[in-house]
């Protein structure tokens, strides 16, 4: 039987498309998924994404506990609220999962970590936490539900449906995120706009969500989320990167700390990498829609496509692939597509900034 979020009857309610997401019930559009990205650039959308695991990490250890445990180094977590993004590593450097790390309290860490690695991961850090640090308590809160605001006029609705909000969370800066009352404010999100995640009570989500629909904040579901997060050139787990690849390998070199002298989990198999792939960008310059595992031909050898599709802010398709490390951005490479091979240029990614596309409409 599938998981339901406490706002399943909701969407079921506004006529959503529900779908089976990593054994949860989740909507897929509320209609148009066009409409729905396009919300979202232009104005604000919201996403159930109750989904995701809240974790709640206590102890007086719980610093020195996560500078084993993570690639980043959460030594750069020092004011209250401050969050971090960080690869969860086996010992082989392989991605676990990446997950979303905040400074509460010096005794209290929040991690919030992908719904379809959930059980996973907290088996990982549960094997962790009784080896180095037995002292400090991991607690799953599934009393919380998680709806995000996205979008250029996202936090200005946010502040009309939630009366006291601004004051608490309109100095706030990019990853960082600050209480009121049960609710945890954060000013982070997973389209490439702006906007906040909030954390709450899960009998509070329905009202929340209610009082943003009268804001006119649209509902939105996961098949905008992707190709917004497409767009944004933010990796998705499961598809750009998994156990089998490192960060190194997954253009979340920048998420890896190798500098300080602490130890982490996959450290020194991430030190001794000879790293031979790159994920870089991609835009179609012939007809058609590129898809994930497609072939990649390059002069340098083969590699794939991990994440593809059709950009409606471009109005173009766009890829993130894995390719060899000596393609160079601005190079034509082919994509087998149906037994044809399609050109396509490699660039940086991402492909949206601020709403606005990077790129011209080339195809």
């Amino acid at each position: 039987m599938l998981e339901m979020t406490p706002l399943n009857a909701v969407h079921r309610a506004a006529g959503a498309k529900m779908v089976d997401f990593g054994g949860w019930d989740m909507p897929l559009h509320y209609g148009s998924q066009l409409e729905e990205h396009h919300k979202v650039r232009n104005d604000a959308g919201m996403f159930d994404v109750s989904h995701m695991r809240v974790v709640d990490l206590r102890g007086s250890g719980a610093r020195d506990f996560l500078r084993q445990l993570v690639a980043n180094n959460v030594d750069k977590l020092t004011l209250p609220g401050k969050a971090l993004y960080s690869c969860l590593l086996n010992e082989q450097g392989g991605v676990i999962d990446d997950l979303i790390i905040y400074f509460m309290r010096e005794d209290w860490f929040r991690i919030v970590v992908n719904a379809g690695t959930a059980t996973k991961d907290l088996a990982w850090m549960e094997e962790k936490r009784v080896s180095l640090a037995p002292t400090i308590t991991l607690t799953p809160r599934r009393d919380l539900a998680m709806i995000a605001i996205q979008g250029p006029m996202a936090r200005a609705k946010f502040w009309a449906a939630m009366p006291g909000s601004q004051k608490i969370s309109e100095r706030l800066k990019p990853f960082q995120a600050a209480e009121m009352g049960a609710m945890l404010i954060a000013r982070t999100g997973y389209t490439g706009e702006d906007g906040f995640e909030v954390m709450l009570p899960e009998k509070a989500a329905p009202f929340l969500w209610q009082a943003l629909l009268e804001q006119g904040v649209a509902p939105i579901g996961l098949g905008a989320r992707d190709t917004l997060r497409l767009e944004a050139g933010m990796n998705l787990y499961g598809q750009d990167m998994d156990e089998s690849v490192t960060p190194l390998e997954s253009g979340l070199s920048w998420t890896v700390d190798l500098i300080s002298p602490r130890d982490f989990i996959g450290k020194q198999a991430l030190a001794s990498q000879s790293v031979s792939r790159q994920m870089i960008g991609l835009l179609l310059l012939d007809k058609g829609v590129l898809r994930g595992h497609q072939t990649v031909t390059t002069l340098h050898g083969e590699g794939e496509i991990t994440s593809g599709g059709f950009a409606p802010t471009l109005g173009q398709s766009i890829a993130m692939a894995r390719l060899p490390a000596a393609v160079a951005v601005g190079d034509t490479v082919q994509v087998e597509m149906r037994g044809k091979l399609l050109n396509a240029q490699v660039v940086r990614y991402p492909f949206v900034r601020n709403g606005k596309p990077c790129y011209k409409n080339v195809a």
